[in-house]
């Protein structure tokens, strides 16, 4: 526990293109090196191999795809009295966003295809279908949840 006064939680500005904060903490995870015009190309590419491959909205893809990746529950882990504790905990708003984000970011970067934008497309197509690496990540998670329900008293 910190001594010091809490940290406020910094404003993300709006995505210019799309106009919501969601594509720019997207954006700002897969930057890399403080590149944040070559994350940005990246991403807006990936909406637009979207269109024009499954000719639906890619914004609908996108908030569907994260929608399905959030996860509900997580584990944290607990001391107690010498022995530690998976709990399952429920996961705030925020924390299930920015899980989501880096779930999806993680399963693409594992996929075989050629540029970052394929993979990125495929994924986002892939988890709003409810199947790929992110949504197995999930069901990890749930399941590691599931089978630590018994320390559920733990939590405080």
């Amino acid at each position: 526990m910190s001594r010091r006064r809490s940290q406020s939680k910094r404003q993300v500005l709006e995505d210019p293109v799309y106009g919501t904060k969601t594509i720019t903490k997207i954006i700002n995870s897969l930057m890399i090196g403080g590149k944040k015009t070559v994350a940005e190309k990246i991403i807006y590419r990936t909406f637009d191999l979207i269109k024009e491959k499954s000719k639906q909205d890619p914004m609908k893809v996108f908030n569907e795809a994260l929608k399905n990746v959030k996860p509900n529950l997580e584990v944290k882990s607990r001391r107690v009295g010498g022995a530690t504790y998976q709990v399952p905990v429920e996961v705030k708003h925020d924390r299930g966003q920015a899980l989501a984000i880096r779930w999806i970011l993680e399963a693409s970067k594992k996929r075989g295809d050629k540029t970052m934008q394929e993979r990125l497309m495929k994924e986002f197509l892939d988890a709003s279908g409810n199947k790929g690496g992110a949504i197995k990540k999930r069901e990890d998670t749930h399941k590691m949840a599931e089978s630590n329900k018994a320390f559920a008293h733990f939590r405080w």
